[in-house]
């Protein structure tokens, strides 16, 4: 007995010994690849000439702390249309992830083989292309102005809020569900009646956190000719008035902070 126990606790202690080798084997991998990366895109890939020196990159600095008061009367405007060009794009974007999220769940899909995969493949492409993409694409398609921006803004989010909903309604309690379909009640009186009202906090949740990420994406679709605060962001740099662009970016961040409070009583009302 003495001797086996010996030999179990040789072994424990052998497999503690590899198990510490791999991790470290792993820890220093990790680190040789972080170094790598560092010396080839930063060391490697960075024009020091140009930087400069620090006096010269504390005077670059400088200049974007001159504030432009003057161009305060003109960034209400952009503004307002930034924060209505998130809110009509989630809005849209609700609309469009509604079918989405029906043909997306497993358990309330017409088709597991055909409506099933596509519903999933349309939550993938959503997320998968940058806002950025889309608002290109729409521009090209609609022309400049804050609507492509808002088609954008509402393609973006359709990928994030009908997963969300999908497997919501994924998760639902059957039991409810079984009762009202006992009672004869056609497709659409389930869905209202017995799988709505299951979903409908995370479902609200969800939009409203989504809104909230869409303010961040409005403020940047102006770069690419879709209107807000972005194309005003987009003229102060190519006119090199960089106190203005300092005032765009703190117009950027009042509007964003004013949707975090928006977003933080929104949230608790539907909790």
């Amino acid at each position: 007995m003495t001797g086996g126990r010996a030999q179990a606790l040789q072994q424990m202690v052998e497999r503690h010994r590899w198990d510490l080798a791999r991790q470290l084997a792993l820890f220093a991998g990790i680190v040789a690849v972080c170094l790598w990366s560092v010396h080839v895109i930063i060391i490697e890939g960075t024009d020091w000439a140009r930087i400069g020196s620090l006096t010269g990159v504390l005077r670059s600095i400088g200049r974007f702390l001159v504030l432009d008061w003057s161009l305060i009367p003109q960034l209400a405007l952009p503004m307002v249309e930034t924060f209505m060009m998130a809110t009509l794009g989630t809005l849209l974007g609700l609309c469009f992830s509604l079918p989405v999220a029906w043909f997306g769940a497993i358990n309330v899909t017409p088709s597991k083989a055909v409506f099933y995969p596509l519903g999933r493949f349309l939550m993938t492409l959503s997320r998968s292309i940058h806002e950025i993409v889309w608002a290109l694409i729409f521009v090209a398609a609609v022309g400049l102005g804050a609507l492509p921006g808002i088609l954008a803004i509402a393609m973006r989010s359709v990928g994030f809020i009908s997963k969300i909903t999908a497997e919501a309604i994924e998760n639902i309690d059957h039991k409810p569900v079984e009762a009202i379909r006992a009672t004869g009640a056609n497709n659409f009186q389930v869905m209202y009646y017995g799988i709505i009202p299951q979903i409908l906090p995370v479902v609200l949740g969800t939009i409203i956190f989504e809104w909230d990420i869409n303010i961040r994406r409005s403020a940047i679709m102006g770069l690419v000719g879709a209107g807000g605060l972005g194309l005003t962001f987009f003229r102060q740099m190519h006119m090199f008035n960089y106190g203005g662009v300092t005032m765009v970016i703190l117009a950027i961040l009042v509007l964003i902070i004013l949707g975090e409070v928006i977003s933080h009583y929104a949230r608790k009302a539907v909790t």
